[in-house]
């Protein structure tokens, strides 16, 4: 068993039982203002070494989102967390902003948070879509191309986000020396020093911008807590379950392998 699962494993044990996350907060009434449909067109984020693509569309009508996502050319067989992040500049980070992590240049999510800013809606397949739910990577899609189709009820900071062009589509998990897991070659995650910095560095990001009005389509529903940032039940049950998958990813290629 090669050293990243172990440690994963270990940091699972550690970190049972895990804590159940907060029911959502009810999401304030904006149902009446006028809908408006985005696109955001997902690039790489190339100093990740990442080549993979990817398209967003919003169909927001007052707090409620229709949100669909397209990606390709991730890491395989893995968890992507994705989310609307919100409240900075409303625009990916440049290249620039790159930092030595290891000894090796590459892009954090806190290095990205002064562009892009900080969690406002989680992007799961199920359940709550708050800021708590920003690393419940059971709930988030996996593999190098998915499709990804939600209607959900934003807070009202996220909505009023969403609708100003301030809110910022990024999908995140790397594989940064191409070996096709998660590993620590880029040292301990910014988010939760028991994993990886590729489970959580951001892998695809676009900024939402202005479309066409439209009219929300039918989908499964959502709530979403207020507020923004990692809540403690991120650090409670999310990076747990984070631990979890990437623990139980590399246990399957050892099984396969074997």
């Amino acid at each position: 068993m090669n050293r990243i699962t172990a440690a994963c494993i270990a940091a699972l044990a550690a970190t049972a039982p895990v804590v159940a996350l907060a029911g959502p907060a009810a999401a304030g009434d904006m149902s009446h203002e006028d809908s408006r449909t985005l696109h955001a067109t997902l690039d790489p984020i190339k100093v990740n070494k990442v080549t993979g693509s990817g398209t967003a569309t919003v169909v927001l009508d007052g707090n409620r989102a229709h949100v669909t996502i397209h990606t390709s050319g991730l890491l395989k067989d893995a968890p992507h967390a994705q989310h609307f992040h919100i409240g900075a500049k409303g625009v990916c980070p440049p290249d620039s902003a790159a930092k030595k992590h290891n000894g090796l240049l590459s892009l954090t999510t806190t290095d990205g948070h002064p562009f892009y800013g900080m969690i406002g809606t989680s992007l799961t397949t199920t359940g709550d879509t708050g800021p708590a739910s920003g690393l419940a990577v059971d709930r988030f899609p996996a593999g190098s191309s998915f499709q990804y189709e939600r209607t959900i009820t934003l807070s009202d900071e996220a909505a009023e986000s969403v609708r100003e062009g301030n809110a910022v589509v990024v999908v995140h998990g790397i594989d940064y020396n191409g070996n096709g897991k998660y590993d620590d070659v880029l040292g301990a995650s910014d988010l939760d020093p028991k994993l990886p910095a590729e489970a959580t560095d951001p892998a695809l990001c676009g900024p939402l911008t202005m479309a066409a009005k439209g009219a929300v389509h039918a989908g499964e529903g959502g709530t979403q807590a207020g507020g923004l940032g990692y809540a403690t039940a991120t650090a409670a049950g999310g990076s747990a379950m984070l631990i979890a998958a990437v623990g139980a990813y590399a246990l399957r290629r050892r099984s396969r392998q074997n």
